[in-house]
């Protein structure tokens, strides 16, 4: 979930077109773009992304192969950006269905993730499936499949949040990472 755009990326205005200036506006704070013709202050915010670790069976999670950059071929979780004005929940709940075609109930809140450098908060959910049917569902996955602690392949999942969240996940409900074999 990398790729998003930085300071560099955006030179004009959104409302008057005018040139973009990176300036410290206040002691401590980053440098901010502002406009210089008419002083509009362009805040680059983080990006949130919502993950959902999706129960199948009493011991087994999803996770799908990546068919995008970043972390091509590599394992995650089903997950995805939540579009403004939506509720996580919600967001949590479409990007299951969206990528592996379970429909869920979330059940709680696992863990949050934010790295410095980076643009996206990740915040992750354990789900029950209730409903649908596990596959491919879109363009975004290469493959769908499910794991037990001990058969995720640990040393091939796509990002860092996967693998805290996975451990959170599993310490909670009792079978940690040590049970992974």
């Amino acid at each position: 979930m990398t790729g998003h755009h930085d300071e560099r990326t955006f030179r004009f205005c959104p409302h008057c077109g005018g040139p973009f200036a990176s300036r410290i506006l206040k002691a401590g704070d980053p440098a901010r773009l502002v406009c210089d013709a008419c002083g509009f202050v362009f805040y680059l915010d983080p990006k949130v992304a919502v993950g959902t670790i999706i129960r199948i069976r009493d011991h087994e999670i999803v996770l799908c192969r990546r068919a995008i950059e970043p972390g091509y071929g590599r394992w995650v979780f089903p997950g995805g950006y939540v579009d403004r004005g939506e509720k996580l929940e919600e967001a949590a709940v479409r990007e299951a269905l969206e990528e592996c075609g379970l429909e869920v109930e979330l059940e709680r809140l696992v863990s949050l993730h934010s790295y410095r450098g980076r643009t996206p908060v990740v915040i992750v959910f354990a789900a029950r499936a209730v409903g649908g049917v596990l596959a491919v569902a879109d363009e975004e996955s290469l493959e769908v499949r499910t794991f037990t602690a001990g058969t995720i392949p640990w040393g091939d999942l796509a990002f860092e949040s996967t693998a805290e969240a996975l451990k959170a996940y599993f310490n909670t409900r009792g079978s940690g990472p040590d049970a992974r074999g």
